[in-house]
């Protein structure tokens, strides 16, 4: 018998789900805000965050306005953190100004944008390793896909879950973790 599969055997279900916790604390991850300013991710402990890589000249642009209602509806239990990234067709060219301007022009935004990063390849972010590799979230290996793709962070910085692009913010498969 494999000797790691003998002494996962031995594990008792606390000893498992400790095994499974994630190996860095998401709140321990630097990135700052469109403005430069850095954010604090252990200010939002206890909170759900809902991190969604962000672009103002894609086709899902529009969520843009359901994720600004996200943050109104659900502001007292999540924090909907937007992170620009240009990797997906150059669909977010914009300078951190273009892109402040036109969050707040066209959409009204008011929950928080990060700077511009790359979420996938050799220069990924290492918020954006954390969220898609399960060797340090401990729970989910993804790969994102397109821009608009969403993930759930729960009140204890533990990954929940993660959605495509075509789920809307204000979807069920995201709001029913809220109302509990």
């Amino acid at each position: 018998m494999n000797p790691l599969k003998a002494f996962v055997g031995t594990l008792t279900a606390t000893d498992k789900n400790e095994v499974q916790k994630a190996t860095k604390p998401i709140y321990d991850i630097k990135i700052n805000s469109l403005t430069g300013q850095p954010i604090d991710l252990s200010e939002y402990k206890g909170k759900y965050i809902l991190f969604v890589n962000v672009a103002s000249k894609c086709g899902f642009t529009p969520q843009y306005r359901e994720l600004q209602q996200l943050h109104e509806t659900y502001k007292e239990q999540l924090v909907v953190i937007g992170v620009p990234c240009n990797q997906f067709g150059s669909q977010e060219p914009g300078t951190a100004d273009e892109i402040n301007s036109f969050c707040e022009v066209n959409f009204g935004v008011s929950f928080l944008i990060t700077e511009k990063i790359n979420v996938k390849g050799s220069a990924q972010h290492p918020l954006y390793e954390w969220l898609t590799k399960k060797a340090i979230n401990g729970k989910q290996n993804s790969s994102v896909k397109w821009n608009f793709q969403k993930y759930l962070i729960d009140k204890d910085g533990e990954f929940l879950d993660y959605f495509y692009s075509i789920t809307k913010p204000m979807n069920s498969r995201i709001t029913n973790h809220l109302d509990h």
